[in-house]
């Protein structure tokens, strides 16, 4: 049973989780695994996750200093987060992935997942709203440049 009346946290070891793009067209549906700190996507000879029908570098995604996974697009696509919501970045092209958050690429639709425990935001699948009332926040992020543990 889980003791609600102490912070938990949600952070796990660095690059915990199983970070993973699931990449779906009309005709084929593949899992691409995020273990390279910085993933090239496009249809250009040097990207780690080559697709065809896309410019030759479409987008990014960068493992940060926050154990946290940011996609930029460079090419035409759309994104489903809210650019001004906590954790995102200002650039409209730019956003902090969670699970479930999908970007299009041309035909493509991809679709990042992160099990829960290591998705860096709130903790019991909380979102922001009423319950900070309720919730405490979680312990402080790791040092992760640090070598520092979660507890």
């Amino acid at each position: 049973m889980v003791d609600h009346t102490e912070p938990t946290t949600t952070h796990a070891e660095w690059g915990a989780g199983d970070p993973t793009l699931i990449v779906i067209s009309d005709e084929r549906r593949m899992r691409h695994p995020l273990t390279e700190d910085e993933l090239t996507i496009g249809s250009g000879a040097g990207c780690g996750l080559r697709l065809p029908d896309i410019d030759p570098l479409h987008a990014t995604v960068v493992h940060d200093e926050r154990d946290e996974y940011v996609l930029t697009l460079h090419g035409e696509g759309t994104m489903n987060a809210n650019p001004l919501a906590a954790g995102t970045h200002p650039d409209d092209r730019s956003e902090t992935l969670r699970t479930g958050a999908q970007f299009t690429a041309g035909p493509w639709t991809v679709v990042f997942t992160r099990e829960e425990f290591a998705d860096h935001g709130r903790p019991f699948a909380g979102r922001e709203g009423g319950e900070l009332s309720d919730q405490p926040p979680q312990p402080s992020r790791p040092d992760y440049a640090e070598g520092e543990s979660p507890d």
